[in-house]
């Protein structure tokens, strides 16, 4: 593509591609507990003059980590797990997706949740062996077609970088189905200026026996090698629900400790006082505990008096207590504060996770189709037949494991053993299991069987008795 066109994309995408990075950088702040409360001007408070108010703490709420951490370890825990129809091909599969895809899940999870999208990119190293990684969205521009079925036609890849002489730079990666570009300018310069050729690749040429340095290279995937995982449907950022209602708790709890905090010092109202200064004051009050004031008469109100803050505190109590419930209702997730659920049911503990299942189920829904590309591409990297995926998801939550048992135990002989290892509290791995159980049983029917020596077997019969008949 000529550096022209490139110029007219990167202007194209990047004024609306702005707002999202702004969105996604505010969510990564609530996420990391740095809310909008720790930049709050006081200034603009009507009691921000009021002598009574010098306390100034800013506490910060993390509800929106621990809501996002909840859907991530109640999705990803145990992540999905592929079956492809060959238990050879799940094996090469598996192997590939190798020890980091735990961690990779949760983190195209977290940060879907905070962007509202994450992507997946995957590549081939030095020795042509597939790697894969999650990108930070702020990075991606994608470039999709105007079809009902939104092709993915391209990705702009944005970052910046820094020069062995200082001079940092703004990184362009053009990906599309068949090679990646690289551009990039000073970050100092705008588009049209300093827009340039970036020549970041090394490509060997086998005629020369040499690496050439150019600014494209062929990948080969014969599709754009980033995918997609939605946040949800509308591709929101989980922060959207939430934020109006953590910022009005942090405020009002901010508040309550301030005021707790100023009204520990007392403001004294002095009348005809006898000595010079305050300070003098300060010192006869502490070392003969009185105070000597001019009294000139009835009716004078002559004496030391003292200011006090008034707090309702039963008003803010409920306000707190009603805007953390809201807090969990609107951003759908599991209060932790709930913890009279010990000997739940397993109906009460489920309807504990229903408003995070439903968030959970949107999520899932959207990271399937992800999925679905990325094991096919695993699937033809392999050179593996991939007509069909099924996808085994499994949440994490608390569950009534004794009631679970008493299920499984009752179910013996209507339902198949092996449905019942997958639904034991107890089993990781229902194969497995199933395996050891008979491991065990033929081990225990060798030790009971204490005579299987002592007679010969029917061969044996019948050969003693074939020699018995010829000796006659």
């Amino acid at each position: 593509m000529e550096i022209e066109v490139i110029k007219e994309l990167i202007k194209k995408h990047t004024i609306c591609h702005t707002n999202i990075v702004w969105k996604a950088l505010k969510a990564e702040s609530y996420y990391r507990n740095k809310n909008d409360i720790l930049i709050y001007d006081r200034k603009k408070n009507d009691d921000s003059d009021n002598p009574l108010r010098n306390a100034d703490n800013r506490i910060s709420s993390n509800f929106h980590g621990l809501l996002v951490n909840q859907k991530a370890s109640y999705m990803f825990t145990a992540p999905p797990l592929f079956d492809v129809g060959n238990k050879e091909s799940n094996k090469r599969i598996t192997d590939i997706l190798g020890d980091n895809y735990a961690k990779a899940c949760k983190d195209l999870c977290i940060n879907a949740a905070n962007s509202g999208i994450a992507w997946l990119h995957y590549w081939l190293n030095d020795d042509k062996q597939l790697e894969y990684g999650v990108v930070d969205s702020k990075q991606i521009i994608p470039i999709w077609s105007s079809s009902l079925n939104k092709k993915l036609l391209g990705i702009l890849r944005v970052y910046n970088d820094t020069d062995d002489k200082g001079i940092t730079y703004d990184i362009y990666e053009y990906w599309n189905d068949t090679k990646c570009q690289a551009f990039r300018k000073k970050s100092d310069l705008t588009i049209e200026e300093g827009l340039e050729i970036y020549t970041m690749f090394s490509n060997f040429i086998a005629d020369s026996n040499a690496n050439q340095q150019s600014n494209e290279f062929n990948h080969g995937f014969e599709r754009v090698p980033f995918i997609p995982f939605g946040n949800n449907n509308l591709m929101t950022s989980d922060l959207d629900n939430v934020k109006p209602l953590i910022d009005v708790y942090d405020k009002v709890f901010s508040g309550f400790v301030n005021d707790l905090e100023d009204i520990q010092e007392i403001i004294f109202i002095l009348t005809n006082y006898e000595g010079e200064d305050s300070k003098e004051f300060l010192s006869q009050l502490k070392k003969y505990k009185t105070v000597k004031v001019n009294d000139s008469g009835a009716g004078d109100r002559s004496g030391l008096q003292t200011l006090t803050i008034d707090i309702p505190i039963e008003a803010r109590e409920k306000l707190l207590t009603m805007t953390r419930k809201a807090i969990f209702e609107q951003g759908q997730g599991v209060d932790p504060q709930q913890q009279d659920f010990g000997n739940a049911s397993g109906v009460a503990l489920k309807f504990l996770y229903s408003l995070l299942e439903l968030k959970a189920g949107l999520t899932e829904t959207e990271f399937k189709l992800g999925f679905g590309e990325f094991i096919r591409a695993i699937c033809k990297y392999l050179n593996v037949e991939c007509k069909s995926i099924i996808q085994t998801w499994t949440r994490t939550a608390i569950t009534n494991d004794s009631e679970l048992a008493d299920i499984c135990n009752s179910s013996v002989g209507i339902i198949s053993n092996k449905t019942i290892l997958k639904n034991h509290p107890f089993v990781e791995d229902a194969d497995k299991e199933a395996e050891q159980k008979k491991k065990e049983s033929e081990e225990k029917e060798s030790d009971n069987d204490d005579y299987k020596d002592a007679f010969p077997n029917k061969d044996g019969d019948e050969e003693g008795n074939k020699n018995d008949k010829d000796e006659q």
